[in-house]
């Protein structure tokens, strides 16, 4: 009896400090508990809609490229510019703020046609200059 006695209390012990100091475990999980946000794509060829708000509070310029001139934005004002057929290929826009200011481009996908690009003040020095929909529909801001 005491020869179990102390097997068991030798395999308790060993157990209780073996997982006891291994504090660094991995714990495998699939890529949705990890992955962060899915990039924003669209449909290549297919209508777009680009949405852009003022959200600072200073005038901001917006310019299609080699399609429009500056357009002045002000203050809360929102603007709408539609992109046809989608057979133009690398649709950019360009932003920026009348003073020299910094902006940040927040993105979000509305629906299946819809990119909505909200422009907020931003503080660290050069900030984000527009906006390029690639002809295979991904989204990046520059």
């Amino acid at each position: 009896m005491s020869k179990l006695l102390s097997a068991t209390l030798i395999t308790t012990a060993l157990l209780v400090v073996g997982f006891s100091q291994n504090t660094d475990l991995t714990i495998a999980g699939t890529c949705a508990s990890r992955c962060g946000v899915k990039p924003i794509q669209f449909t290549p060829g297919k209508h777009l809609r680009l949405e852009v708000i003022n959200s600072t509070p200073n005038l901001i310029y917006v310019e299609k490229a080699q399609t429009t001139k500056p357009i002045l934005l002000r203050p809360g004002q929102r603007l709408r510019l539609e992109q046809g057929d989608g057979t133009k290929q690398n649709i950019s826009v360009m932003f920026w703020n009348e003073n020299g200011l910094s902006l940040k481009a927040n993105l979000s996908q509305l629906n299946f046609a819809t990119l909505q690009v909200r422009l907020r003040p931003e503080w660290r020095i050069g900030g984000d200059r527009g906006v390029y929909i690639r002809d295979d529909g991904r989204v990046t801001v520059l």
